[in-house]
């Protein structure tokens, strides 16, 4: 088996559904009408690297209006025990298309990020479903996802992996992805910080440690093994950094920040090993040009560890796919 490294990106693409059920009206809007600025400057950073990323998508921004949206719902809903966590009830106040409603349509972004090479469009579910909340079933979950398989598959693109919101990874619906043609799912980092409950039972503690994990690698550089990962039900590609934002009050620390990525990207690359950075676009919607500053430092690094060790760009479904090729052969060989 190669022992080439891998460096894997994937976004959480979701514009206002995905913090619909935190922020008050007007309360992110400045992050989220960033996007449309700093999505092209991601785009063209990953052409310059030949980074290959996954694009995980709310199903809900496929479309460009208000009309088409209603008429591709899916035929279940969540019936989540706090009602506030369903987008459903949020839809007649939508505007008619994406031009007067830029914080919940998208197609025009999409349609950017397919033009770009070696960039796959997974599912971040239809309405930014939340698998570990109260109330919601398992029926529901896999309408949810059948309406995003199937808005993929309308313009050309079939959906190999998906990236659960909030990271809420619920294995009992596993099953569902793998019946609906979805190969992959980041998994969370191998530490007990990192387990996802229900959104509003999370502890400050987790919160804190997760929050200085990303400057100083307390629980270690979340890198692994492309051969030992769980490939049952589908592929595992568990997160190994999520990739925080600029904020001016931690900008002392963001030298810290960008050296403990950096030594886990030379950990991988030496060792053969995976490393999976995550965040959001909409991150990057305030302060874009530091945001971008930032990941151009993490890109050269890459680029210098594909030069020294071989380090290699893939998105989850090509990871996903060599985790299937490895795991046959090593079974061919046991046999």
């Amino acid at each position: 088996m190669s022992k080439q490294g891998i460096f894997i990106v994937s976004l959480d693409f979701e514009l206002n559904w995905g913090v619909h059920d935190v922020y008050t009206s007007g309360k992110y809007q400045e992050n989220i009408l960033g996007v449309r600025q700093a999505i092209p400057k991601i785009l063209e950073l990953f052409q310059h690297f030949d980074i290959h990323a996954t694009w995980a998508t709310v199903g809900m921004l496929f479309f460009d209006n208000k009309k088409t949206l209603l008429a591709n719902l899916p035929n279940l809903y969540p019936s989540y025990t706090n009602v506030a966590l369903s987008p459903y009830d949020k839809l007649e106040s939508l505007g008619e298309n994406e031009e007067q409603d830029p914080l919940h349509f998208g197609a025009s972004l999409i349609n950017e990020i397919m033009d770009y090479p070696n960039q796959e469009l997974a599912t971040h579910t239809f309405s930014h479903y939340y698998c570990l909340e109260a109330g919601q079933t398992a029926e529901q979950f896999e309408a949810d996802v059948k309406a995003s398989v199937q808005i993929a598959e309308e313009i050309g693109q079939s959906t190999q992996s998906i990236v659960f919101p909030r990271n809420q990874i619920n294995n009992d619906y596993l099953h569902v992805c793998k019946a609906n043609g979805i190969q992959s799912f980041r998994g969370h980092e191998d530490s007990w910080v990192y387990q996802v409950g229900p959104y509003h039972k999370e502890g400050i503690l987790k919160r804190m440690l997760r929050l200085a994990d990303c400057y100083i690698p307390i629980f270690g550089d979340h890198t692994y093994r492309i051969d030992e990962v769980a490939t049952e039900p589908i592929v595992n590609l568990p997160s190994s950094c999520f990739l925080r934002p600029y904020h001016a009050s931690l900008k002392s620390f963001d030298s810290l920040r960008l050296r403990r990525i950096k030594k886990s990207i030379t950990n991988a690359a030496k060792k053969g090993e995976v490393f999976h950075l995550w965040w959001h676009p909409h991150n990057f919607g305030k302060d874009i040009d530091s945001n971008i500053r930032f990941l151009s430092e993490v890109l050269i690094h890459v680029a210098a560890m594909r030069d020294q060790y071989g380090l290699t760009s893939l998105t989850m479904a090509e990871a996903s796919t060599l985790a299937l090729q490895v795991k046959d052969s090593l079974t061919l060989k046991g046999d």
